[in-house]
């Protein structure tokens, strides 16, 4: 019974870990996804419905550019738009982060009045499954990433 505390402890640090990186992704995010909601979500609709994913491309490289390197932050080529009578439209991107060996894949929901970042898939394989060391690399990954 003496194993459960330590147990515990290495639970509260996994759940600390994970927590840890959700808002270093979201932080990191802020100011681009704050650019991209400066399009106008009737051109992102239009885009998304006719499948012109070129464009939602373009749209989220010249936001990326001023916030990342070249090429660590791109669009997966996919989106969605949910439109409802009774509700603000909300649009969907999928995008791909990666940087120093760190893959992150993830959908960014644009809303009225938060945002959201939906991680999928978090993919650091220099840190051999330890959480505090795929912690530190994924937080240096978006350190090295950022322009600003």
């Amino acid at each position: 019974m003496q194993d459960l505390p330590g147990g515990r402890e290495k639970k509260m640090s996994s759940l600390s870990c994970d927590r840890q990186r959700q808002e270093a992704i979201a932080s990191a995010l802020a100011d681009f996804i704050e650019d991209l909601k400066l399009v106008d979500v009737v051109d992102f609709i239009a885009y998304i419905r006719s499948d012109r994913h070129g464009n939602i491309e373009e749209l989220i490289k010249s936001s990326a550019e001023l916030f990342f390197k070249e090429g660590s932050l791109r669009y997966s080529m996919a989106a969605q738009a949910e439109i409802e009578w009774d509700t603000t439209p909300r649009v969907s991107l999928d995008l791909e982060f990666f940087n120093k060996g760190v893959w992150i894949y993830f959908t960014v929901v644009l809303a009225s009045p938060d945002n959201a970042v939906n991680v999928s898939y978090v993919e650091i394989p220099d840190a051999a499954g330890n959480k505090v060391k795929e912690t530190e690399l994924l937080l240096e990954a978006l350190a090295d990433a950022r322009l600003k």
